[in-house]
């Protein structure tokens, strides 16, 4: 069903065909210069599969809570960014958080699985978000 709503809208959108405020092909609003934030999605993918995999292997129910608490914040930090780039302060708190416990439970445990990969992941998170707020203009 919703591919039938949404693929009208699809080839309708850019093309030459007009579109008049009643017609049956205008679902959405036309949205403009917008990206996704792929890796910001893949990283929350990532946290919260992290968190179900937990739960399969050893039955850890607060791994569990943790991985689908922590991805849905990076999911939802990801939908922000891909509205407006500049709103980076959800995934980089989330990423931020993520990469010092995680980094101290690497620290502590020297295994790489899970805690070294999701501290790897979460710091080179925050070192793409710390570049893009460096490289924003500055308003004066």
């Amino acid at each position: 069903m919703f591919l039938y709503l949404l693929l009208p809208q699809l080839v309708f959108y850019k093309s030459s065909v007009p579109q008049q405020p009643g017609s049956p092909f205008v679902f959405f609003p036309p949205v403009f210069n917008m990206s996704v934030d792929w890796v910001g999605y893949g990283y929350a993918a990532l946290i919260a599969s992290g968190g179900a995999i937990g739960y399969v292997k050893a039955g850890s129910v607060p791994s569990l809570a943790a991985g689908l608490l922590f991805g849905g914040l990076a999911g939802f930090g990801a939908y922000q960014i891909s509205n407006d780039p500049n709103n980076i302060w959800v995934s980089l708190a989330t990423s931020g958080a993520l990469t010092g416990v995680m980094g101290k439970r690497f620290y502590g445990s020297r295994k790489f699985m899970p805690a070294g990969l999701m501290a790897g992941a979460s710091l080179l998170m925050v070192g793409k978000l710390s570049l893009a707020l460096l490289q924003k203009p500055q308003e004066s």
